[in-house]
């Protein structure tokens, strides 16, 4: 499972609305090749549930993951921060044994 934050939720849904995304739009997870450590994280808003993918629902949003990158994202917490250290959503993973100093990729 993939969960969210309150805070992630919140950002999630006024992004989606600035945005003008349609009804049942949620949020797209996954991970690709690249970035200092070797796989990055990818977040993007979709309305469209592709074959094979994972679907999640936490605190009343949609979360959606294609199978492969699920195996990298397991357990994956969602945070958003808007500290000084940085602005923007944040990926709490269990499973990464080390990710680069601005956290946007990791390695397993």
């Amino acid at each position: 499972m993939i969960t969210v934050t309150e805070k992630a939720k919140n950002k999630a849904i006024e992004l989606m609305k600035a945005e003008d995304r349609p009804d049942g739009s949620f949020i797209r997870v996954g991970v690709e090749g690249g970035g200092c450590s070797g796989l990055s994280y990818m977040l993007t808003f979709d309305n469209e549930v592709l074959e094979g993918d994972k679907v999640f629902e936490d605190k009343g949003i949609r979360i959606v993951c294609d199978k492969k990158s699920f195996l990298y994202l397991v357990g994956t917490n969602l945070d958003f921060s808007d500290g000084l250290n940085g602005k923007g959503f944040q990926f709490e993973n269990p499973n990464a044994n080390r990710t680069c100093g601005c956290g946007e990729s990791f390695a397993l």
